[in-house]
C-alpha cells in the first residue's frame, strides 16, 4: 500500500522527497496576515520557506520529513533558488 507521501510523488512529476534532515535553522516573521517559516536543513544552502497563519514552536536540532518544490525567486533583479515547502513533519 502506497504512503500518502508517494501518492504526492508519483500524481506530481516536479515534487521532491526528503527524510530525516536535520534542521539547522528555524525564523518565523510575520508577512501580512501570515507568518512566513524560513528552514535551513544541514549540509543544504538553500532555504526552504512556507506559510502558516500561526506561530509554531522551533524546529531547531529537530529532524524532519520535507516534501517541496523548487521554485526560483528574482529580487532585484537576481535569482535565488529557494524550496516552497508542501509539507513538513518530525521524523
Amino acid at each position: 500500500m502506497k504512503s500518502e507521501t508517494d501518492k504526492l510523488i508519483s500524481k506530481h512529476g516536479q515534487l521532491n522527497q526528503s527524510d530525516n534532515m536535520k534542521v539547522v535553522s528555524h525564523v518565523q516573521r510575520e508577512e501580512d496576515d501570515w507568518i512566513r517559516h524560513t528552514v535551513m536543513l544541514e549540509g543544504i544552502d538553500v532555504p526552504f520557506i512556507y506559510r502558516r497563519k500561526k506561530q509554531y514552536q522551533s524546529l531547531k536540532g529537530a529532524r524532519v520529513n520535507i516534501t517541496y518544490y523548487r521554485q526560483v525567486e528574482e529580487v532585484a533583479g537576481i535569482e535565488f533558488e529557494t524550496m516552497k515547502v508542501v509539507r513538513i513533519k518530525r521524523s
